[in-house]
């Protein structure tokens, strides 16, 4: 079937361009990219394109919105070395990667129920019970202790310091901050973003404040699975044409 395509009626760059809402120079771009298939040359070498061309073009489009410009890119060119099965993993690692922000949204859920069920407790003199220092919290949320340090200057943490060390004292409230902030970060938050939300959530004490954003996050997550599938039906189209 795909020598049929390949001998079917011969297509412009404007052709495919037009049809895809894109530039002719975007269209060479992406045969360069190695998007396309390598298009064959007329006598006076202009190039020619086939339906293959833009079945290939239509399914990389399609990938897009669900993996990114970059991950499209890289499974088209194995498609059109013949390296499928590594066009196949690729595909899998997407939907891993959604799977653990789907993971991740829910830990976000679920450590901004603790913080809403959890009264904040007065600061101690001493680390007591549920109290750590940074060397140990930055262990648990495998982050450098540098890291809590910036958000600290950020004001998204705020330890005490022991009055008999100096070193910070981060106690159960302090830990349930810095999991969410780490959490929020996963998510794709910049820490500007983030800092209102902290506020919001350590005045109000409660989950409220963040429902948009949480609403915002699930649906940008349900957006980009449907366009996986998207994706993934252009895609098949493409395979079975090719052969």
């Amino acid at each position: 079937m795909a020598e049929n395509l390949q001998s079917s009626r011969q297509l412009r760059p404007i052709d495919l361009a037009r049809g895809h809402g894109l530039s002719t120079q975007a269209v060479r771009n992406y045969e360069a990219d190695g998007i396309l298939p390598p298009a064959d040359r007329t006598p006076h070498g202009y190039r020619t394109y086939t339906p293959l061309h833009a079945r290939a073009l239509r399914a990389f489009l399609a990938l897009v919105p669900g993996h990114g410009h970059q991950t499209a890119a890289s499974i088209m060119r194995a498609v059109n070395r013949g390296e499928v099965e590594e066009a196949l993993r690729l595909i899998d690692e997407g939907h891993a990667q959604l799977l653990d922000d789907r993971r991740t949204l829910q830990a976000v859920e679920n450590a901004l129920r603790d913080l809403e069920s959890t009264a904040a407790k007065e600061p101690t003199t001493a680390p007591g019970p549920g109290s750590t220092f940074i060397g140990p919290l930055a262990e648990r949320l495998g982050i450098r202790p540098a890291t809590l340090r910036t958000w600290e200057r950020a004001g998204l943490v705020r330890p005490r310091r022991d009055p008999l060390t100096g070193y910070r004292v981060y106690d159960e409230a302090d830990v349930r901050d810095a999991l969410l902030v780490h959490q929020l970060r996963r998510g794709g938050y910049l820490l500007e973003r983030i800092a209102p939300l902290i506020a919001q959530v350590r005045s109000a004490g409660g989950l409220e404040p963040l429902e948009a954003t949480l609403r915002d996050w699930r649906d940008r997550l349900s957006a980009r699975g449907r366009a996986m599938l998207s994706g993934a039906a252009e895609l098949e189209d493409h395979l079975s044409e090719r052969g």
